[in-house]
């Protein structure tokens, strides 16, 4: 089974979980940028917790869910995003001003769009959760 974008794929599972409320779910294939993006979500407290378990093949993220999520989506086409270009996407993606994160991967590391703001970083849209 070949995924065309695992990210996007990862995102949907977290959230039919969340939707079904069971307390965790489990995604292949485990891969960095998604380690990442749920490194993010673990310390905004979109979910409790995440492993990664090494089955020999690509690997899996066995995440705790803490029933905070009412949407995660990836973001296509990953748009581009300048310093002070991130006014537009929050208006299209987040329901409210201080509701929910836009992930961005910017030169250091993947953020949240406050944090990219506040560095002066630009960066392109991986996701948003609220």
């Amino acid at each position: 089974m070949s995924v065309v974008d695992p990210l996007a794929d990862a995102l949907t599972n977290i959230k039919n979980n969340e939707n079904a409320a069971k307390k965790e779910c489990m995604i292949r294939p485990a891969s960095k940028i998604l380690g990442e993006v749920l490194k993010l979500m673990k310390s905004k407290e979109y979910i409790l917790d995440f492993e990664r378990i090494d089955d020999g093949r690509e690997g899996i993220y066995k995440i705790k869910l803490a029933g905070k999520i009412n949407e995660c989506k990836a973001i296509k086409p990953r748009y581009a995003v300048k310093k002070d270009g991130y006014e537009k996407y929050e208006k299209r993606y987040l329901p409210s001003r201080e509701i929910g994160i836009l992930i961005v991967s910017t030169p250091k590391g993947v953020l949240p769009h406050q944090e990219a703001k506040m560095n002066g970083l630009g960066g392109r849209l991986l996701a948003y959760v609220y």
